[in-house]
């Protein structure tokens, strides 16, 4: 049964480690292809991005398949996560073949960060190697299709969208053609993700929703913004990160061209996007289970515009699902803590 979330993509598994207190706001969250790994791509529009592992996905480049992919908190020292998951993929036997012997890998682990360092109050609490292989573990365990946890968890812990709470977001799509495209998304825009006439999330007007909240909470919520933005200071460093799968059987150029695409739903969500101190990164991937049609030219197309749309759905649900935070390290609020749910569809 579907649950709207990117585990929806058969065989992808989606694990979260979260670190709060003492210090610490911060996590990571892995997202598990099937054994045997899956089609990967990337499109980096942010000027600032934070990545370890990329050039790998070029179509132009060897490696084919990878078997995870990691999103963290921890700017670029969190990138480090990334090597947790590698040794627990070594040690069984998951990676690209290198020598004779089945153990004799390589995982290629793509990762991409977002800036929360300082948050929690501590600025060296950041994700590790252990935090990696503690969400690639939590991942493995899951089962398929199991739900996936949204809001403050995992390399959402510390995220923030602009002066409101950010955090993780999924959505899911069922295509005619039997194609399943789906999106998990960690918000910690430096643009903002509501208008700031209304209060209405841009990606929920992009979405046809036009419940405007009371003038009364807007202008409650736009007096607790500024508060709480004068408290915590203007973000210096902010990412929108994605992972886009699919069941669908592409090859590496198809796949980089849905990554860009997806790139789409966060403009729709966030504004402005892909500046210089954003590190926007939509990674993509194909579990190749259900082939397009060959006979059709522009089969993609439906998954190009699918991939857009879930992302855009999956910021509004992050959006949604963070929770307020205040302490050492600055003040949040939760766009439902301010607005409640009007608009919620």
């Amino acid at each position: 049964m579907a649950v709207d979330a990117l585990t929806d993509v058969a065989g992808v598994r989606v694990g979260h480690v979260t670190r709060t207190g003492g210090g610490w706001l911060t996590g990571t969250t892995v997202v598990l292809a099937p054994e045997g790994g899956a089609v990967a791509a990337v499109d980096v529009r942010g000027g600032g991005p934070g990545t370890k592992e990329t050039d790998a996905l070029d179509p132009r480049n060897v490696v084919q398949k990878v078997e995870a992919i990691v999103l963290t908190g921890g700017s670029a020292y969190g990138l480090d996560a990334a090597s947790g998951v590698m040794a627990w993929l070594e040690e069984r036997g998951r990676g690209v073949r290198v020598g004779p012997d089945a153990t004799h890998v390589v995982p290629v682990v793509p990762a991409a960060c977002v800036f929360d360092l300082g948050r929690g109050g501590d600025f060296r609490a950041r994700p590790d190697a252990a935090t990696g292989r503690a969400a690639v573990e939590a991942a493995a365990a899951s089962a398929v299709g199991a739900a996936v946890r949204e809001g403050c968890v995992g390399a959402g812990t510390g995220a923030a969208a602009g002066p409101l709470k950010g955090g993780v977001g999924t959505a899911s799509m069922l295509l005619d053609s039997g194609i399943t495209v789906a999106a998990l998304v960690v918000v910690n825009a430096a643009g903002s993700v509501l208008d700031p006439e209304t209060g209405v999330l841009y990606g929920e007007l992009f979405q046809g929703r036009v419940d405007r909240p009371e003038a009364e909470v807007h202008e409650a919520a736009r007096r607790r913004l500024a508060e709480a933005a004068a408290t915590s200071g203007p973000p210096p460093l902010n990412t929108t990160l994605a992972v886009v799968a699919t069941d669908a059987e592409l090859s590496k150029a198809q796949a980089q061209k849905v990554a860009g695409t997806a790139h789409d739903g966060i403009a729709r969500a966030v504004r402005p996007v892909h500046l210089l101190h954003d590190g926007d990164t939509v990674f993509a991937l194909a579990t190749g289970a259900r082939p397009l049609d060959a006979e059709h030219p522009l089969a993609l197309n439906p998954v190009l515009a699918a991939a857009a749309d879930v992302v855009t759905r999956a910021i509004v649900r992050a959006v949604r699902a963070a929770e307020s935070v205040e302490g050492a390290g600055g003040v949040w609020p939760a766009y439902e803590e301010l607005y409640g749910s009007v608009g919620e569809g």
